[in-house]
């Protein structure tokens, strides 16, 4: 399915709201939804791909339907790779043009659905098998991540420069503009998202010379912000229109699960539409979200890396040592072979005994020691040759997930 068409299904979805759906779909709504419902509700909900757009046109009903479902789960996957893999290993996503995806989804759902003669149009969940992907991805070396952010609130705000507001016709008004922005975001999976958000609507009682402040780069005025919602954790997504109606300019501004942002970015319109270009803003703010969540977290296979092209080199860097310019591309620097410190999270003394066996049996770990013990967590000190990057990818092996944090080093089970 290409960009185009993405959005083209959108806009169709807009267009015929009175949606009916069919018996069948009904039934097997109702024998999958449960499954579908218990799989984004756990763990692995970052597995889930929901609400995604589904349209094909055919000779008849049947086979528009059939062609519409075989694109949409060769979508789907392509989105869940692209959500877990940071994008600067984009390229190796090549070596999995023979997969098939329809071998990894352990359930679908149907949201919504409406065809004719010749036309099927839905909206689909479709949620796949953790552990297949997991195991597809480690043995082609791509470097993912699958744990999600802590959650986030993110506010969209439409705004227009006193100056352009007499000139801009009424799809560019404030109610419209909002409309549109506030739908673009409601059309994102938010929830199953890598960073997951809750969206809220814009207050009344944030002031318009806030919005303004925040969307110009004065960060100070997030304390306004978060104790209007009850958070720290709140993103601002502003979106304004340019006079000539030829520009959406849009403003990520707060802080999210990574640290304090503020990001401006420009969109061209397409023949003035303001709907199409605000989805297409909010699709690529989600991504450089998830992009800042994994550029700290991913983890790397440095033995297939040397390998690799090298513009799609991945990279398992710790907090704080990404360059401004892009944040994918500065790998970890621990010197090969110096004591790490390690905070390791379990649920009970079991899990903790299993995972100090872990790190034990894995090969070139040396001079474990456990510097502090509770009853939910241990803080220990080891060495490996190689540094953090290498010893990701060891533990990796072991069912262990090493990230780092604003914190240091944190170490789990998946």
């Amino acid at each position: 399915m290409t960009v185009q068409s993405f959005f083209g299904a959108q806009r169709s979805r807009r267009a015929t709201r009175a949606v009916v759906a069919t018996a069948a779909s009904l039934a097997l709504l109702t024998a999958l939804g449960a499954a579908a419902a218990r799989a984004a509700g756990g763990p692995d909900k970052l597995f889930t791909i929901g609400n995604y757009p589904l349209e094909a046109r055919a000779n008849n009903a049947v086979a528009a339907k059939e062609s519409a479902i075989a694109e949409g789960q060769r979508a789907a996957f392509r989105s869940l790779l692209k959500r877990l893999v940071p994008v600067t290993a984009y390229r190796r996503l090549d070596r999995l043009k023979t997969a098939k995806p329809g071998e990894y989804i352990e359930s679908f759902a149907v949201r919504s659905e409406r065809n004719s003669s010749t036309t099927y149009i839905a909206s689909y969940d479709f949620v796949f098998s953790p552990e297949p992907i997991r195991k597809l991805l480690d043995q082609e070396g791509i470097p993912y991540l699958d744990r999600a952010a802590p959650a986030i609130t993110i506010v969209p705000a439409y705004t227009v420069a006193p100056d352009a507001a007499k000139r801009l016709p009424s799809p560019f008004s404030a109610a419209a503009g909002s409309d549109a922005w506030l739908y673009a975001w409601k059309a994102l999976d938010l929830t199953n998202s890598l960073t997951p958000a809750s969206l809220q609507p814009l207050k009344p009682d944030v002031h318009a010379d806030t919005i303004r402040a925040l969307a110009e780069g004065d960060l100070g005025m997030l304390r306004t912000l978060g104790q209007a919602y009850g958070t720290e954790s709140i993103v601002l997504a502003v979106l304004e229109p340019e006079a000539d109606q030829k520009k959406l300019k849009v403003v990520l501004v707060g802080r999210d699960a990574v640290q304090n942002l503020y990001l401006k970015r420009t969109y061209r319109m397409d023949s003035g539409d303001l709907a199409y270009t605000a989805e297409l803003a909010a699709v690529i703010s989600l991504a450089i979200l998830e992009g800042r969540w994994k550029a700290i977290n991913v983890r790397d296979y440095p033995a297939q890396q040397a390998s690799a092209p090298a513009s799609s080199g991945g990279g398992w860097a710790p907090a704080g040592s990404t360059s401004p310019g892009n944040a994918y591309d500065t790998p970890a620097t621990a010197p090969g072979g110096a004591p790490l410190t390690i905070a390791i999270a379990f649920q009970g003394m079991a899990e903790w005994q299993q995972i100090s066996q872990q790190l034990t049996q894995t090969p070139h770990v040396t001079g474990v020691e456990v510097l502090g013990l509770s009853a939910r967590g241990a803080r220990v000190s080891l060495s490996y040759p190689g540094g953090p990057q290498h010893l990701a990818a060891a533990l990796a092996q072991q069912g262990l997930l090493l990230e780092s944090t604003q914190d240091g080093y944190r170490l789990s089970r998946r």
